[in-house]
């Protein structure tokens, strides 16, 4: 996601879906638009930027799948100690909750 005011949009306007270590917040909108956003309470640089690209790993085979909207995946500090798998299988639990992950069992239009 780009510029700072469409975070502040998502966190002002975005519902909210957590887990243990991860919570999304989104809006709905013809864009589908990712971002993630690390704090330094997960630790230092080199940590953050390793769970932002383990972020970015899990949520790209699912961008197929997403409906439109803005999505903001905000990692807790014990996000920077889960595995990838464990990563994965939580941004796909967020995802379902909130209703932004078309089943792939299903026929959607």
């Amino acid at each position: 996601m780009g510029p700072n005011r469409q975070f502040s949009y998502v966190y002002r306007r975005g519902k909210r879906v957590s887990t243990r270590d991860l919570t999304l917040l989104y809006v709905k909108n013809r864009q589908k638009r990712v971002g993630f956003s690390v704090s330094k309470k997960v630790g230092v640089a080199v940590v953050r930027n390793r769970t932002k690209r383990r972020l970015r790993e899990c949520v790209r085979p699912l961008l197929d799948r997403m409906s439109g909207g803005l999505y903001v995946f905000v990692a807790r500090p014990s996000a920077a100690e889960q595995s990838l798998a464990q990563l994965s299988r939580q941004v796909d639990q967020l995802l379902s909750r909130a209703g932004a992950l078309a089943q792939s069992g299903r026929n959607v239009p």
